[in-house]
């Protein structure tokens, strides 16, 4: 009888906020199926969730802008800054989506849905309510790690030998690294990777933590989160064709080098397209990573418009992690160093998402 107390005790509770005249009875029904729901409307959000709550579900008309302001006065406050937020939709329009960001969604979930699709996002997007301890916390970090060193070993070494790279390896590798950064920190995840011995691995690593925590920190849904996550652990697969010897040179590159290393956009395009298996967007953060929104970026000399928001965001935080990580050649600039250089570099990159990348760069995240 215990046991069976304790087994209840730990599953999911969900707090189901609706401004639906019916209270949304369809999904509670769906969500008791994987935990205890506390249905309430919308304009009883509490001002800060219970302490056993697993996350909360809004079932929210956009449309209704008295709605909008109850749940955006709630949600964006910090008492619900580490609470998953799903939100469930009446369409999958784009600005509804970013809409619920807005309000503070960390998912979204839209009509028609399925039960069992449902039930699915809810179990990625709710963890059980038996927490996540320090020694939880440090296995996920761990094999977060060693998820996203997998990759780079697949990449780095076995890629220029021949065996091919499959997408399946970095959607492999993606939970768990958002899972490592989201449930111990950024800065956590960059002492660790920052051990590494090398140099193009680290960089990858770094890119890679700050392109998931920019990501959570926007509060982007889990789909979106992973999209950045294995655009950030490719972005530099073409390093893996270029000679070690210039890739580990201890000090500056020369011109001749230089030019050899600003092949690597286009070299990790190529490999990838003639394997075949890659979303176009994946590609496109490959070949133009280095591209700036003044033109005078490369491979293709891009700008403005031609330059996705995906690759803006990849830029951003590739540069970043570059300027913050320790060079042969050179000490580390501080965070705040890093920031102004990139700060100066005015209209080459997208100030907008920059500015928005503050509170992670400075460590606040």
């Amino acid at each position: 009888m215990t046991a069976l107390a304790n087994k209840n005790s730990l599953r999911r509770r969900l707090l189901l906020a609706s401004d639906r005249g019916d209270q949304s009875s369809e999904l509670a029904r769906i969500l008791r199926s994987v935990g205890e729901v506390d249905t309430i409307s919308t304009a009883d959000i509490p001002e800060k969730p219970a302490d056993n709550l697993s996350g909360i579900v809004v079932d929210i008309n956009l449309r209704s802008p008295e709605s909008v302001q109850l749940v955006r006065n709630k949600l964006r406050t910090e008492a619900y800054r580490e609470m998953p937020r799903l939100f469930v939709l009446q369409d999958a329009l784009h600005h509804a989506t970013m809409q619920a960001w807005a309000l503070g969604a960390t998912d979204t979930i839209s009509r028609p849905f399925d039960a069992a699709g449902l039930l699915q996002r809810i179990r990625a997007a709710f963890p059980d309510a038996d927490g996540y301890d320090e020694t939880d916390r440090g296995k996920a970090l761990n094999r977060g790690v060693e998820a996203a060193h997998a990759v780079m070993v697949k990449m780095f070494e076995k890629l220029p030998a021949g065996v091919p790279l499959q997408f399946s390896d970095i959607v492999a590798a993606e939970r768990k690294i958002l899972k490592a950064i989201k449930h111990s920190s950024l800065r956590e995840w960059l002492t660790m990777v920052g051990c590494h011995h090398t140099d193009t691995y680290r960089h990858c690593l770094f890119v890679t933590g700050f392109a998931v925590a920019f990501a959570q920190h926007l509060g982007m849904r889990e789909d979106d989160q992973r999209r950045l996550a294995r655009a950030a652990l490719l972005h530099d697969v073409g390093k893996a064709f270029i000679p070690t010897s210039i890739l580990d040179k201890p000090t500056e590159l020369t011109a001749d080098e230089m030019a050899e290393m600003r092949e690597h956009p286009r070299r990790g395009y190529e490999a990838l397209s003639v394997q075949g298996g890659f979303p176009p967007e994946m590609l496109d953060v490959v070949l133009h990573h280095h591209e700036m929104l003044d033109g005078s970026g490369y491979p293709n000399g891009l700008h403005g418009g031609q330059i996705s928001d995906i690759v803006r965001v990849t830029t951003i935080v590739d540069i970043y992690a570059a300027l913050v990580e320790r060079r042969a050649y050179r000490l580390q600039f501080t965070h705040a160093k890093a920031f102004a250089i990139m700060e100066d570099m005015g209209a080459k990159l997208d100030q907008q998402l920059l500015q928005a990348f503050r509170p992670v760069a400075f460590g606040h995240y």
